[in-house]
């Protein structure tokens, strides 16, 4: 490639900031933005309270902030502020706020995430548009709302929605404080940094690195006034974060709920541990099956990557994964470096038009590379959803790259790259779509047919005359986002419930497929109906990339204390939520639920925990988040989860829940049906719970609603102490 051949920027012309922003703006662009806007709230609302509650662990955790400002400060999972979910808690204000002004439901818990996804296009557009023109811009926020992962993850209630939201925004900052080596904007990119560790705690960092150091050396003012703006926008992320972390880290523990997903009770334990470089190496204390100890058994992911998927390069392109994020990846990363590639000439600093372009080509590339990265070779909890953070950077190099290679379409160079990336784009496409075996056949060899014809006409389309010209370029824009699309439309027709979701349909090898493990109301999973094999040709048992013995049946072998995961038992009847005063979102089958989604919740057993809760703090426990959270949320009334997600956190002590029992605290026991509390935690919680669990059955009579036992643990059995 000879930058001859493409687009260059006069070096030193000054940066024309009326004309970027606002100024000689085509008659289509407003209307064509106001489609895209449009489009993508229509595409993110659509058929939105399938979903019911999703994730039911987060839905009560909303529901509890609703009712109480301790538990929306603490992100308490119960408004008895027993203990927190395993994140701080900046992605549940915006739900807990919808949810006390509207009332509990899916669309109030919902529609902030969704309107998330609007702002995250709506910053997208304006942070291209401004180095490489509207359309540019709208491709690139086309292709962001097309991407399935952000389809699914902006109609979620996860926190990796506001997470994706303010790594956009902080990358906009940077570029915005290049422009004229502005204070302002970069110390608003640090109050994005520090708002987005108490999203999702260290993940918020991972883009810093590249941003730092493109801005130390590309601001064009000198290098002593860059260093102080750099610890400037680090002051502003430690307050805008860490505010939060002095009060919870002060506050006495006795008071304030327990630091779910810590073995301490110590939120920088959390951040640092499990949260945080515990998912890079894998030693996670606490975690799903153990943490280092699960990494030796040598799950379904081998390669090093322990129960959560084979690690290296090619992980992001796998088969569960690559249909989440991957169909415009390998553009991204041509256009990465035809962008470097085209403004290798320009001067260091930010202060002409050349040297903004290649700023924004490092900015959202080394974002994505370095995301990337960490993703492809992190040895501990995986899931396929956390590729949404790289959906913006991926989109955006998109709009730039074709932006670039377009203006110069007239030489061989930049035409035969942009006709090469039109032709792999198809290419892949074709080999996504082939992973879903059924789904829509003859979609992946009309991709693959008017991607490669679009590819080989583009050279030459220029020769034919202007009509000639759009009509390839519209027909190559088609192949390229007609497998996103078709994925998107999939995920948006039906719900997704539980703790692990994916985008599109089912695919061989992988987890994928509408409703995740399981419907709303015990909906068919992804390996057919009530998630035991099934169609695609795959297995019963442990799918891949799932911890080792996290089967799919009912008390899996190996599944931690034989719980059933969601989608293992689904059945007709209930609908979203699963049964009568249920509510929405339910998750899995009927009876206890599992590690990683809720319970079918009946009406005796609703009527039950409603009588007299108002003379209770919590009016019942159970064993495990999500167990609790269904209970939670059919009933409207405090369920105190016992061990915290993952039943494993030493919340509370036997000794405390005692104390709890002995004061009239607590009314209903909710046995976990297995035995026993949950094992292979990674913790003493699991111990804890088992020993809770044990004392109950001695000490209280059982009784048996809707199928569950209780334990009325204000009525103590003959003989019981």
């Amino acid at each position: 490639m000879t930058t001859a051949a493409l687009p260059h920027f006069p070096s030193a012309a000054p940066l024309p900031a009326a004309v970027r922003a606002t100024d000689a703006r085509p008659r289509w662009e407003r209307p064509a933005y106001t489609v895209l806007l449009l489009g993508t709230a229509l595409l993110l609302l659509w058929n939105l309270g399938s979903s019911g509650y999703a994730n039911s662990f987060y839905s009560a955790a909303v529901q509890a902030g609703s009712e109480s400002w301790k538990a929306f400060f603490f992100g308490s999972s119960d408004a008895g502020n027993s203990i927190t979910v395993d994140k701080p808690p900046a992605a549940l204000w915006p739900m807990a706020l919808s949810v006390r002004l509207f009332g509990l439901g899916s669309w109030q818990i919902l529609v902030p995430q969704a309107l998330m996804g609007v702002a995250t296009t709506a910053v997208l557009y304006a942070a291209v548009r401004r180095q490489f023109g509207p359309a540019a811009a709208l491709l690139s926020g086309c292709a962001f709302a097309l991407t399935p992962v952000a389809a699914l993850m902006f109609r979620f209630n996860n926190p990796d929605a506001l997470l994706t939201l303010l790594l956009t925004v902080t990358v906009y900052c940077v570029l915005r404080a290049l422009e004229g080596a502005h204070t302002r904007w970069l110390v608003w990119a640090g109050v994005a940094v520090g708002f987005g560790f108490l999203t999702k705690t260290l993940q918020a960092f991972v883009i810093l690195p590249p941003l730092a150091v493109l801005y130390a050396v590309c601001a064009p003012t000198r290098l002593r006034r860059r260093l102080g703006q750099l610890l400037a926008a680090g002051l502003a992320a430690a307050a805008a974060g860490g505010w939060w972390v002095a009060v919870v880290e002060l506050w006495p523990a006795a008071s304030r709920p327990y630091i779910g997903g810590s073995q301490n009770n110590s939120f920088l334990e959390l951040t640092l541990g499990y949260n945080g470089l515990g998912r890079i190496s894998g030693n996670e204390t606490g975690s799903v099956g153990g943490g280092a100890a699960r990494r030796g058994a040598g799950g379904p992911g081998g390669g090093g990557g322990g129960g959560w998927g084979e690690t290296g390069i090619d992980r992001l392109f796998s088969a569960n994964i690559g249909g989440q994020i991957s169909w415009l990846l390998p553009a991204a990363l041509v256009f990465l470096v035809a962008g470097l590639v085209v403004t290798w000439r320009a001067r260091r600093t930010t202060d002409s038009l050349d040297g903004m372009a290649r700023a924004a080509f490092v900015a959202w590339g080394g974002s994505l590379l370095i995301t990337a990265v960490v993703f492809s070779w992190m040895q501990g909890i995986f899931h396929e959803y956390y590729t949404v953070a790289l959906a913006p950077f991926v989109a955006a190099l998109a709009g730039m790259g074709v932006a670039v290679l377009w203006e110069e379409r007239g030489g061989w160079a930049a035409a035969l790259t942009l006709s090469g990336t039109l032709a792999l784009t198809a290419w892949w496409s074709f080999v996504l779509l082939g992973r879903a075996h059924g789904y829509v056949p003859w979609l992946r060899w009309a991709v693959l047919a008017a991607g490669l014809a679009a590819a080989a006409a583009l050279p030459f389309a220029a020769r034919l005359g202007r009509r000639a010209l759009l009509a390839v370029a519209a027909l190559g824009l088609g192949a390229a986002l007609a497998g996103p699309f078709a994925y998107c439309l999939t995920t948006v027709g039906s719900g997704h419930t539980g703790s692990i979701v994916t985008a599109g349909p089912a695919v061989a090898g992988g987890r994928g497929g509408p409703g995740g493990f399981g419907g709303p109301g015990g909906a068919p999973g992804r390996f057919g109906p009530g998630g035991e094999g099934g169609p695609q040709g795959m297995p019963q048992g442990t799918p891949q990339g799932m911890p080792q013995g996290a089967g799919t049946g009912p008390g899996a072998p190996g599944a931690p204390g034989g719980a059933e995961l969601p989608g293992g038992r689904g059945g007709p009847g209930g609908g979203p939520g699963g049964g009568p005063g249920g509510g929405p979102g339910g998750g899995a089958g009927g009876g206890p639920g599992g590690l990683l989604g809720g319970t079918r919740v009946g009406a005796a057993a609703t009527a039950a925990l409603r009588t007299d809760s108002s003379r209770y703090t919590w009016a019942a426990a159970a064993i495990g988040s999500q167990n609790a959270a269904s209970y939670q949320l059919a009933s409207g009334a405090p369920v105190m989860p016992v061990g915290g997600f993952n039943g494993s956190d030493p919340s509370p002590t036997l000794a405390r829940f005692q104390e709890y029992v002995k004061e009239g605290r607590i009314h209903w026991f909710i046995a976990s049906g297995s035995g026993g509390a949950r094992e292979g935690g990674g913790g003493p919680g699991g111990a804890a719970g088992s020993a809770i669990e044990e004392w109950v059955k001695g000490a209280f009579v059982p009784t048996t609603v809707d199928g569950v036992t209780f334990y009325d643990l204000t009525a103590p059995s003959a003989g019981s102490s």
